[in-house]
């Protein structure tokens, strides 16, 4: 099911246990996020767990948000630039996911306030370092897979890792290694691979929009414009 209008209009919302306003969208079979500008960010928290989204992304700019739960999806990805649309998040749980490399979790570095993640049962846990390697790259992190991170930790992230401005050699090789692509399940037995668009590709488009001739092909090439990838 897409995550349209009419969904997001009857979805519930209530005030949880810590007072927080929070959007569910749970258990939908949701593919992909998207429309959620409808919401005019009043919520604090959304919850779309036990969905079938393969990307974290095309998200608007959300400056309210402080919470987002994702378990028992199958993210893969996560847009670079996530952090700029969610500026004040503070809690993400990707629980039960497909993340499998370290440097995807990269883009989540740019979250100032990011203080819980978890990331319990997905194959990047397997990865060598890997508890090193976040928080070595999410400073603002106090608990990591719902385990308080301690100063001993952060000590030891330091001296395997280096700086940001002055990684080691291991942490240089750790960022190189990214997930080169990944299948999106479109629902319905269907997939497609994510291809990143470059300026020609997005020029391409823009012309077919303008010879587009019905709302699914105009809806298909506005999201691929937004989001940057086909």
């Amino acid at each position: 099911m897409r995550l349209t209008a009419d969904l997001l209009f009857q979805a519930p919302t209530y005030v949880n246990a810590i007072k927080d306003r929070e959007l569910l969208l749970r258990s939908h079979r949701i593919p992909l996020i998207e429309n959620l500008g409808i919401t005019k960010d009043l919520n604090d928290v959304i919850d779309l767990s036990d969905n079938d989204i393969r990307i974290i992304g095309n998200f608007p700019k959300m400056t309210r948000l402080k919470g987002l739960l994702l378990s028992q999806n199958r993210i893969s990805n996560i847009q670079a630039n996530i952090s700029e649309l969610l500026p004040n998040l503070e809690s993400l749980i990707l629980t039960a996911n497909s993340l499998s490399q370290l440097a995807d979790l990269d883009p989540l570095a740019g979250f100032s306030k990011l203080e819980h993640l978890s990331l319990v049962d997905n194959p990047v846990t397997a990865r060598d370092h890997y508890r090193s390697y976040i928080i070595w790259r999410i400073p603002s992190l106090r608990v990591l897979d719902f385990e308080k991170i301690k100063d001993s930790e952060r000590k030891f992230a330091a001296q395997l890792f280096g700086t940001v401005s002055a990684p080691t050699e291991l942490a240089s090789q750790i960022m190189k290694t990214k997930t080169a692509t990944s299948k999106v399940d479109l629902g319905r037995g269907a997939s497609a691979s994510i291809v990143k668009l470059t300026d020609e590709d997005k020029a391409k488009l823009r012309e077919s929009l303008k010879n587009a001739t019905s709302l699914a092909e105009i809806d298909r090439i506005e999201k691929a414009l937004r989001t940057g990838v086909l």
